[in-house]
């Protein structure tokens, strides 16, 4: 089932925007379902058929098919000879060796925040907590997800190491769709706001190693809760 009703979704309920700006058509329809995917309007183990997804962005084959080749390079879509592709389910081993790799680079760009970060940004940072505790505890659920992201993307700025960025660059997808996989987990967006404030204390302090130290408990509490409410059948950890 590919289709859902969102309050954000595209014409007659389509999961995706309909939006086409005339770029290269398989640039704009792997947009497209890249999109779907991060912010789960395609969830974990959808079916992506491609004559359905041709249907609904009204193009052809040819683009879909180029599309879901490049989001299985990218890890979002998992094709098998049985049951074609789908959108990717994420295993225990998947998330634990992703947040790994989430810890180095965040705690570097945390560093880096507390070493160099500008007033400007110092500003935006206050600002972002200060909506996410006004809204911590309301069902205003998807703009907390929003203004969380808000905070790691004005973090990972602040990151001057060329293949540093680079890394981050390439994991933003995962990020961004596993922080949407953690806002059902009772508490966990709540306890999110509070160590997002802790890290910020940290670099306006311009501590390092406070804020290395501050960043480095918000990733791992983010891992165990998602570690914890993971459900999949075919986890053998």
């Amino acid at each position: 089932m590919i289709m859902r009703a969102e309050s954000d979704a595209g014409p007659q309920g389509s999961v995706f925007t309909g939006r086409h700006n005339r770029r290269k058509v398989t640039d704009w329809v792997y947009e497209e379902l890249k999109l779907a995917i991060v912010n789960l309007r395609l969830a974990p183990g959808d079916p992506l058929r491609e004559a359905a997804l041709a249907e609904q962005l009204g193009v052809s084959k040819t683009p879909i098919r180029e599309a879901l080749t490049r989001l299985e390079q990218d890890g979002l879509v998992e094709t098998t000879s049985f049951k074609g592709a789908a959108v990717t389910v994420y295993s225990r081993r998947d998330l634990e060796e992703i947040y790994e790799l989430r810890e180095l680079l965040e705690v570097a760009a945390a560093r880096s925040a507390a070493a160099s970060m500008d007033e400007e940004a110092r500003i935006r940072l206050e600002r972002i907590c200060a909506e996410s505790r006004s809204l911590s505890g309301t069902a205003e659920i998807d703009r907390l997800s929003e203004l969380l992201s808000d905070f790691d993307e004005v973090v990972f700025a602040q990151v001057t190491n060329s293949r540093i960025k680079a890394l981050i660059d390439n994991l933003k997808a995962h990020l961004s769709r596993i922080g949407r996989l953690t806002t059902d987990i009772p508490g966990r967006i709540g306890n999110s706001v509070v160590e997002h404030e802790r890290i910020v204390e940290a670099i306006i302090a311009h501590d390092p190693d406070l804020a290395e130290r501050r960043m480095r408990e918000h990733i791992r509490s983010v891992r165990d809760a998602q570690l914890g409410a993971l459900r999949d059948p075919t986890d053998r950890a």
